[in-house]
């Protein structure tokens, strides 16, 4: 398989920590959706990343169709259980973090110059960003308030997609991140940050 995007991407480096957790063999394209517009569209058309090249050929784009495909591929070893409250908790957590990580990325291109002009900056709009991303990441850290995982016993794909978020925050809008207001999660990004998994996808090159 090859998976398109760089791991500073939370959405295609939560792909990459579950194939490394699955113990799946693949091979990585990493581009960047800001350079590497032409290589991307070779594999979606969107211009999107995360792209999964399976073995015969098929791609799947956006990496919840990824992750439902992995599933599905490692049976009991899924990490988003396959219905019922389980999978219903495992999914709030996804979505909670993912929506964090949505509104990050538009503070940060409305901040990138490159991106939008200085001129056309709007302060009132990242503040309402910024209020709703503190939504997210305040239901995570409620969460895990006083527990080791957020849904359930063991680690799900909510505490992958939470600490890869949480981690893509400290290099991309660092004031969100605050460990002091959000101690729990720090210490989940903290705890996961160790397993062979993260660090073979960790983003150390992307800091400053």
């Amino acid at each position: 398989m090859l998976l398109v995007g760089r791991d500073l991407s939370p959405f295609v480096r939560r792909c990459a920590v579950t194939l490394h957790l699955y113990g799946l063999p693949f091979e990585r394209a990493e581009y960047a959706t800001t350079t590497d517009v032409d290589k991307i569209r070779v594999h979606n058309p969107l211009v999107r990343v995360p792209a999964l090249v399976l073995d015969d050929g098929e791609t799947l784009i956006d990496s919840a169709a990824i992750l439902d495909h992995l599933d599905e591929t490692v049976g009991d070893k899924r990490l988003t259980p396959a219905g019922g409250a389980e999978r219903r908790a495992v999914l709030r957590g996804v979505y909670h973090a993912l929506g964090a990580a949505e509104k990050a990325i538009l503070i940060a291109y409305e901040r990138n110059p490159g991106m939008r002009a200085p001129e056309f900056y709007c302060q009132p709009w990242v503040d309402r960003l910024t209020g709703q991303a503190g939504g997210g990441l305040g239901f995570l850290e409620k969460g895990l308030a006083g527990r080791e995982w957020l849904a359930g016993d063991r680690m799900t794909q909510a505490d992958v997609t939470a600490a890869v978020v949480y981690d893509f925050l400290t290099v991309m809008v660092p004031e969100l991140a605050s460990a002091e207001e959000l101690p729990a999660l720090a210490g989940l990004t903290e705890r996961l940050s160790k397993l062979p998994a993260f660090q073979q996808t960790n983003l150390d090159k992307f800091r400053k």
